[in-house]
């Protein structure tokens, strides 16, 4: 069923109610602002910062997740009917010494907007080799990795359409519903050990990134019978092992991540509100083998043989409490229970922004909940970007993204 567009009849309500991912988030910041945002890389020259401020007072007002903030002390979106652009779409140039990744840093610790105005910005960054990166961030309580992706392109694209597939919603199976009560359970049982990601957080963040064909992982999937999605978590599953073998000699026992998962409905693209479920995965690091890794992963997420867990933990959530439902969102994605999580995001086509079309998209997210470690993938046309967001104190988790790479390399070669 396609739900008819908020805000299509002209008019957009003065507060929305706060959805159970929405204050899960709220609550893990402890109202502070949680940096989600797209890294747009381009090879040509930059625009102005006056025709991208152009741009965006040409579409902002009509795009319903751009006008609402959330009020301080009640769960509610509320309504901003004024957008002042220039407060919103900024500038700024890299140092010499920047590598490519350093726009993607910038976005997850230059301080956000937490008054009175939506939390979303526009960045135009120069880079030190005549490149620039255009970025789109917004609040992870107000929009999850799929919405900001469809408000970006919304925003900035010369001819928006396209986008991240939406969810249609089915009803799960048993398994699935057995499942889904499993993940919510084990968000209360004692802390799992995870010897490589565990320690306290130093507040400070990095990241790392990777690059590769999109075709190459498509390619993995076929000959191993898994999705872009498995390829993904089956080469980290075997990063992991080898990070952690190098380390300390010993294989890394089986790790729990929190796979994000849209369900997102036509209609809903621009909306305000996480639209995302998440499912627990233990991703088999003790497994030496990346060609058994994959085999068991695809058949933990396949539709079938997961019982449809996405729209199982959607059913669940929507029959508990709000209130109860964010506690225990808390519970089950933290650093006590699992690793963090391990994201994925296609973004269709290339963004094309005054002409010129992005050679790479970079979906990336904060740390919170004492979770030192997390991933992304995000695919954009044919180049598929790994991302890694990592806490400084893992002084060696910058070799993950190399380490990734070789394992797409060994299960190329069987």
């Amino acid at each position: 069923m396609t739900r008819r567009p908020l805000g299509s009849d002209g008019c957009l309500p003065p507060t929305l109610r706060m959805g159970t991912a929405d204050v899960a988030y709220h609550l893990a910041m402890r109202g502070r602002p949680l940096p989600v945002a797209f890294v747009f890389g381009f090879g040509d020259r930059a625009p102005t910062l006056d025709a991208v401020r152009a741009r965006v007072a040409e579409r902002a007002h009509r795009i319903p997740s751009l006008r609402y903030r959330i009020e301080r002390h009640r769960p509610v979106f509320r309504r901003v009917d004024g957008i002042a652009v220039e407060r919103h779409v900024h500038e700024v140039w890299l140092p010499e010494d920047a590598d490519e990744a350093e726009a993607a840093r910038l976005m997850l610790t230059r301080p956000m907007n937490t008054g009175t105005r939506p939390p979303w910005d526009v960045w135009l960054v120069h880079g030190p080799g005549g490149g620039y990166s255009l970025c789109y961030r917004s609040d992870h309580a107000l929009q999850d990795g799929v919405g900001a992706a469809h408000t970006a392109r919304d925003l900035l694209d010369d001819h928006p359409q396209g986008g991240p597939a939406a969810h249609h919603a089915s009803w799960p199976t048993r398994r699935g519903l057995a499942d889904a009560l499993g993940d919510a359970v084990g968000g209360f049982r004692a802390p799992t050990a995870k010897p490589a990601f565990d320690g306290p957080s130093s507040g400070r963040t990095t990241l790392c990134r990777a690059h590769t064909p999109l075709a190459r992982l498509r390619d993995i999937g076929r000959a191993h019978g898994g999705t872009v999605n498995d390829v993904y978590l089956a080469a980290l599953s075997h990063a992991v092992h080898t990070w952690h073998m190098k380390a300390t000699g010993t294989p890394h026992p089986p790790l729990p991540v929190a796979v994000p998962m849209s369900v997102r409905s036509p209609g809903e693209e621009c909306a305000p509100g996480n639209r995302m479920v998440t499912a627990r995965l233990l991703l088999p690091c003790d497994e030496p083998s990346p060609q058994v890794a994959i085999a068991r992963i695809a058949a933990a997420l396949t539709p079938a043989g997961g019982g449809r867990r996405r729209d199982a933990v959607r059913l669940l959530l929507t029959a508990t409490p709000r209130a109860l439902g964010a506690r225990l969102g808390t519970r089950m994605v933290n650093g006590d229970v699992v690793s963090g999580p391990a994201s994925s995001v296609n973004f269709g086509a290339a963004l094309v922004h005054q002409g010129a079309a992005s050679d790479s998209a970079a979906v990336l997210t904060g740390l919170a909940a004492g979770i030192r470690c997390l991933t992304l993938l995000t695919s954009q046309h044919d180049t598929s970007v790994l991302t890694v967001v990592h806490d400084a104190t893992l002084a060696t988790a910058y070799e993950l993204a190399d380490l990734w790479l070789a394992a797409l390399l060994e299960l190329e070669r069987t």
